[in-house]
């Protein structure tokens, strides 16, 4: 096992984004007791994008359209509509930072409290016109220019324990997401800002 893992559990006064990341893991609720209706600990949610099809299959097998693709060199984008909440749903698979970052459309009445949803993800292109995501359970959600908050450390620890995540996977997630946290702190909470000093250009509908 590395060193982040156990000084995320461990070592509340250690500073730095593990010191952040404990201080979030020790100001959650405890997890309940497990019994008969606590559903266990999540698995990573796999994800795979169809881009001749035009579709998307989600973990349990369910096919859905996706309305447009485009393929850049730093990843692939998508767009479609996702139920009676959002109006639309813009999202780029980006393998080098290994995020998705989402941009949702609400519809009139439904308000958010960020501007992005950034998840910790591997992405990887599985042929020319075939792309898998695996979501590792945290996400980063983004207010442009304020705050970026991290979510998920409870799922993902959880996971681990349960043996749905093996430590090197959910260390480099715990990597992944500090990496994050500092590209936009140095950057002013602004995703394109600091995506574009990696040689990434976002465009959205």
């Amino acid at each position: 096992m590395s060193a982040l893992l156990p000084l995320l559990l461990a070592a509340p006064a250690v500073t730095g984004f593990a010191g952040y990341f404990a201080r979030e893991i020790r100001g959650s609720q405890p997890p309940p007791v497990a019994n008969a209706t606590t559903p266990p600990p999540s698995r990573p949610r796999v994800e795979f994008f169809d881009v001749a099809e035009l579709t998307s299959t989600d973990t349990r097998g369910f096919v859905r359209p996706v309305d447009r693709y485009d393929v850049q060199p730093w990843g692939l984008y998508l767009a479609r509509t996702v139920g009676p909440r959002h109006r639309h749903e813009e999202s780029w698979l980006l393998p080098g930072p290994g995020v998705r970052a989402t941009l949702a459309h609400d519809r009139p009445g439904h308000h958010r409290s960020h501007d992005y949803v950034l998840d910790i993800v591997e992405v990887e292109r599985i042929a020319p016109k075939r792309w898998r995501a695996t979501d590792y359970l945290l996400d980063v959600a983004v207010r442009r220019g304020r705050t970026a908050t991290l979510r998920g450390t409870g799922d993902l620890l959880a996971a681990h324990a349960a043996g749905r995540i093996d430590t090197e996977r959910a260390d480099r997630a715990f990597e992944r997401a500090a990496a994050v946290l500092d590209g936009l702190a140095t950057h002013e909470h602004d995703v394109e800002r600091w995506l574009r000093a990696r040689g990434i250009t976002l465009t959205w509908m």
